[in-house]
C-alpha cells in the first residue's frame, strides 16, 4: 500500500467522522399570546401545541398588561406603517398578553410555521392547522406573535427579559452523537 493511498483513507475517515459529530444549535425565539388569544381562552391550547411540537418554554411572564410606550418601542420597526396606531391600541386596550421564550433546534422557523401567516383570514385557508387559523380573526387580531429572524429574536427576547437573556445569547450549542 503506498503512502498516498493511506493518507487518502485517513483524510476520508476524518471527514466522515466530523460529519457524525456535528454540532446542533438550539435557538430561542419570542412568542407572545396576544389579548385575543388570552380572552378567547386559547392559552392552554397554544401551550400544548408548543410543547407537543418539541419546544421547551425557557421562561415566561405572568399575564402582563402592556402600556403604550412599551408597545411602541417593541414594535418600533412598524412605526411608519398605517396600522401602527391600531396595533398599539389593540395591544394595550384589549387586555393582557403572555410572553414566552421558546427553545429548540430551528426554533425561529418552526415557530413561524406553527403560527401560520400573519393574516388569520389567510391562515384559515392556506394553513388551517396553524395557531392563527385556530384562534386569530384577521391581520391585526391574529392571536400570537413570533420573531421573524435571529436578529429579531435576540432583540425581542432581550427587550422583555434583559436580566435573563442579554442580547447575543440566543444560540446554544449542543453536541450531537
Amino acid at each position: 500500500m503506498n503512502l498516498f493511498f493511506l493518507l487518502r483513507i485517513i483524510m476520508l475517515f476524518a471527514q466522515h467522522s466530523n460529519r457524525s459529530l456535528a454540532v446542533v444549535e438550539n435557538e430561542r425565539t419570542l412568542a407572545i399570546v396576544k389579548p385575543d388569544g388570552i380572552f378567547g381562552n386559547h392559552t392552554a391550547s397554544i401551550r400544548n401545541i408548543i410543547l407537543q411540537s418539541g419546544f421547551t418554554i425557557q421562561t415566561q411572564t405572568t399575564l402582563l398588561q402592556l402600556d403604550q410606550d412599551t408597545v411602541a418601542t417593541f414594535y418600533a420597526d412598524h412605526s411608519t406603517k398605517t396600522f401602527f396606531p391600531s396595533l398599539i391600541k389593540y395591544m394595550t386596550r384589549y387586555g393582557p398578553v403572555l410572553i414566552m421564550v421558546l427553545e429548540k433546534v430551528n426554533a425561529i422557523a418552526d415557530w413561524r410555521t406553527l403560527i401560520g401567516p400573519t393574516d388569520a383570514r389567510n391562515a384559515k385557508i392556506t394553513h388551517p392547522n396553524s395557531i392563527r387559523a385556530m384562534c386569530g380573526e384577521d391581520l391585526e387580531r391574529n392571536c400570537v406573535h413570533g420573531s421573524d429572524s435571529h436578529h429579531s429574536a435576540a432583540r425581542e427576547i432581550s427587550f422583555f427579559f434583559p436580566h435573563i437573556f442579554p442580547e447575543g445569547t440566543m444560540t446554544l450549542k449542543h453536541d450531537e452523537l
